[in-house]
């Protein structure tokens, strides 16, 4: 008989019932595996799927990059974005979707806390801005997978945070043997997301975890903080945990540095509220 953590990792390592990924990845990974290729190669490659070209623009002009400008091509989005971020947002976008609809306190965390890792790589200077807002982003989404198919588990698990006032990983090693830091390692792993979005993944909660990329688990965790304690979307847990010391050490942000990620952030909030992937009034244009 299997335990809830081999249940939980079969689904999304073996099995067909995440959302399947696009077929247009073969070709993408086999282009950046010849030295020869274009970033117009690449554009042309998505651009072939338009309903998939046009969420990765929507993502890309997202706030939680906050590019003062608008970018209107996939041959921009690569060249802004690199890479990396793109096949990471296409990946996501279908896991995006669902928490949308399924999750919304969980979205609007999520976008939250990538907005706030954005503004602190940037109060920072920071290299790999949008690799480390995209890492943000993408830190609660084993949350998803727990969501949608072990509903009951996680009603029992939001019962027993709300009764203990214990963070909602704790709860989720004792019932299932795992967290969702650990399930959405193993999904971005699945789908070969760069290592240093799998490693803020898994390490966002203990980021003694974290070795090669620590700067980058640490700007996760420092967001995924100040996000949940501005109350902004909803991540399973009532009560604010402290930062880490090992993140401060890391990052060492100042108060004068910590007062203007603050205010930026405020600055950005009705950006947050309102943005959503799927918006059917321009799908249906």
């Amino acid at each position: 008989m299997t335990n809830p953590r081999d249940e939980i990792k079969q689904l999304i390592t073996k099995s067909g019932a995440l959302p399947a990924l696009p077929n247009l990845m073969t070709e993408l990974t086999e282009l950046e595996a010849k030295k020869d290729t274009s970033t117009a190669d690449m554009a042309r490659v998505i651009s072939s799927d338009q309903e998939l070209s046009i969420k990765v623009l929507r993502l890309a002009n997202s706030p939680f990059y906050g590019f003062s400008r608008e970018i209107s091509s996939i041959s921009n989005a690569l060249i802004l974005l690199g890479i990396n971020v793109i096949k990471s947002l296409i990946l996501s976008s279908s896991i995006f979707e669902l928490m949308q609809k399924t999750a919304p306190g969980l979205w609007r965390h999520s976008l939250a806390t990538a907005v706030t890792a954005n503004i602190i790589a940037k109060q920072l200077n920071l290299d790999h801005i949008e690799e480390i807002t995209t890492a943000a982003l993408l830190h609660d989404i084993g949350k998803i997978i727990i969501i949608i198919y072990l509903m009951n588990d996680y009603e029992n698990i939001l019962a027993r945070v709300n009764q203990r006032d214990i963070s909602s990983s704790n709860v989720e090693r004792a019932l299932l043997l795992t967290d969702h830091a650990e399930a959405g390692q193993w999904l971005a792993k699945k789908w070969l997301l760069p290592e240093s979005i799998q490693e803020a993944i898994a390490s966002h909660h203990e980021i003694t975890l974290s070795s090669e990329h620590r700067t980058t688990t640490a700007v996760v965790h420092y967001a995924n903080t100040l996000a949940t304690a501005r109350g902004l979307g909803f991540n399973g847990n009532k009560r604010v945990t402290a930062i880490d010391r090992i993140a401060r050490q890391t990052l060492n942000i100042g108060d004068y540095q910590m007062t203007n990620i603050i205010e930026e952030l405020e600055n950005r909030l009705d950006e947050i509220n309102h943005f959503q992937i799927n918006n059917e009034k321009e799908d249906n244009a």
